[in-house]
This record gives structure tokens, sequence and C-alpha cells, in this order.
């Protein structure tokens, strides 16, 4: 026999083992509006717990799965792994919106609803590198008066009481 005669019949057997299925399946439940109204609670709630159980149990997979996945890349760019352009991302992320918004609505956003979002991005960019220089200036003042519960003396303010001192008397003597 050829090899395609044999995978044909391969997937006729198959085929004719699904109508089987297909065939106690339609036995077992047949015409459910034809059955008793106890038959027809048993069957939709049996139906309707088994559909809700697996969807359950595969969300609960692809939801650990798309989070595992973003803690990971998370964790990566952290660590420096990798380098991600959120710009990049956000563009991306603004032209999909923008199909779907299209598509859903049969009209494209406005210059106004671009025009916020882009400055919306901005004021956010903004926001971060502020945020990156207080915590500089806080390291800075930290290191200048000593540390975070109040002003200890050290070398650096000896100098400078020292040097204001001596300016004054040159001054006061001049």
């Amino acid at each position: 026999m050829s090899d395609g005669k044999v995978k044909k019949d391969a997937t006729n057997k198959e085929i004719i083992n699904m109508s089987d299925a297909a065939g106690y399946l339609d036995r077992f439940v047949g015409d459910v509006s034809k059955k008793s109204a106890t038959k027809q609670i048993l069957i939709g709630a049996g139906s309707g717990w088994a559909t809700g159980y697996i969807t359950m149990k595969v969300g609960k997979m692809a939801a650990i799965a798309v989070g595992g996945g973003i803690i990971l890349l998370q964790l990566a760019n952290h660590q420096g792994i990798i380098s991600i352009d959120w710009n990049k991302v956000q563009k991306k992320v603004d032209k999909v919106t923008d199909k779907v918004e299209e598509a859903v609505t049969g009209q494209g956003p406005s210059w106004a609803d671009k025009a916020e979002r882009f400055v919306d991005r901005k004021l956010n960019q903004a926001e971060d590198v502020l945020n990156k220089r207080t915590k500089k200036a806080k390291k800075w003042y930290t290191n200048l008066i000593g540390d975070e519960t109040g002003c200890k003396v050290n070398d650096l303010h000896i100098f400078l009481v020292a040097f204001a001192a001596g300016v004054a008397i040159g001054v006061g003597t001049a």
C-alpha cells in the first residue's frame, strides 16, 4: 500500500471514531428540548459546570503564563539583562488602540485625543526625570548634613564654619 493511502485510511478511521463519539453523545443527550425538565436542568447544569471548570483551569494557566512572562521581563529589565524602549512600546500600543477604536466606533481618534496622549506621555516622562533628580538631591543633601535624622558635624562643616569666620574677620579688620 502507498504511504498516501495509509494516511487516508488512518484519517478515515479517525473520522469514523469521532462520528461514533458524536453518536454516543447524540444518544445520551439527543434533542434536549424533548426531554423532561429535570433532565434538561441536569444536562444544562452538568455541561455548564464542566465548561466553567475547564475555563477556570485554562484561564488560570494563561494568567500565570502571561503574568509570569511580564514579571520575568521586568526583572530582566531591572537587572540590566535587557533594555526595553518604553517609548517604542507606547507608540505601538497607541497604534493598536487607534485601530481598535476605529473598528469599534467606525472613526479614528481625533487630533485632540492624539494630542492628549502625547502630552500625557511627556508629563509622565518629566515626572520620572524629576523623581530621579529628587533622589539625587536627597542623597546629596543627606551627605552634606550627615544623615536623615539630623545634622552631624563632620569635616566639611568645620571647614565651612572656619572659612566663614575667616572671611568675617578679614572683612571686619579691613
